[in-house]
């Protein structure tokens, strides 16, 4: 099976399941446009992104997933279509077993696991690691994620990406509303820390740092529509050694989310 059918079947799967047994869940479709560049060609694009992202939880944890379709508008006209999708399932430590796992400000702790692929880059990795939800006054959600980050690559002799040595990772995911007056607004994002590594070839794939934080207004809300059903707002991402080479990128990007 490619990656491709490999994200189109977790996908399917989650949302199933997620909908047959959910305690809750939420679907979003977000939007994001802005200038990429690509670190093994130093080429830019102006880069749009459709992002389809659902979260639920049912009796014994929740899911996570989301599957980007990534359009590159790059010389000449010519644009360059990819996929890539994350999936992550956590099963709480408090339901599973019947004892309390909240601790100080730890609210619940869980078993998590879950992949990352990439479609033309025939990239495949598994995540299995440890999630420690948080109380934190005026949050959503706070989160902290660590895994084993296991290669699965198919190789360039495969026609994809390099295989790789196995590492690790670190998450912190989070989410902020707050109000001015009458409206509303809402931080939200991630930052992940991945270790160093080594490819095929035995050159050195760098740690890198990757920061998504977005801020959006509560356009729906605003024009009397059902509250966090239509933000706008701006997402910045910070790559520092992007893909695991020199280069470091920061690029806002205009952010649309609808909430079906």
């Amino acid at each position: 099976m490619n990656i491709k059918s490999t994200l189109s079947l977790f996908a399917l799967c989650a949302v199933s399941s997620s909908s047959f047994a959910a305690n809750w869940s939420t679907t979003q479709l977000h939007l994001n446009y802005g200038d990429f560049k690509n670190p093994f060609t130093e080429q830019e694009a102006g880069t749009s992104i459709a992002s389809l992202q659902h979260a639920s939880g049912y009796d014994y944890g929740d899911n996570f997933f989301f599957i980007d379709y990534i359009n590159d508008n790059v010389d000449d006209g010519y644009q360059d279509r990819d996929f890539y999708g994350e999936w992550y399932s956590t099963f709480s430590l408090s339901k599973i077993t019947g004892n309390d796992f909240s601790f100080g400000a730890i609210a619940d702790v869980g078993l998590t696991a879950g992949f990352n692929a990439a479609g033309d880059a025939k990239v495949l990795k598994y995540l299995p690691g440890v999630k420690v939800n948080w109380q934190a006054p005026g949050f959503s959600f706070l989160s902290t994620l660590v895994t084993a980050y296991i290669d699965d690559n198919e190789g360039v002799a495969r026609g994809g990406a390099p295989i790789e040595t196995n590492s690790w990772m670190l998450d912190v995911a989070w989410g902020y509303p707050f109000s001015i007056g009458s409206q509303k607004f809402n931080i939200t994002g991630h930052v992940e820390y991945i270790a160093e590594r080594e490819n095929e070839f035995g050159e050195d794939v760098k740690e890198w740092i990757l920061a998504q934080p977005i801020i959006t207004w509560d356009l729906g809300n605003a024009i009397s529509m059902k509250e966090n059903t239509l933000l706008l707002g701006l997402e910045w991402q910070y790559w520092h050694n992007k893909l695991g080479t020199d280069t470091t990128e920061s690029v806002p990007q205009f952010h649309v989310e609808w909430t079906f």
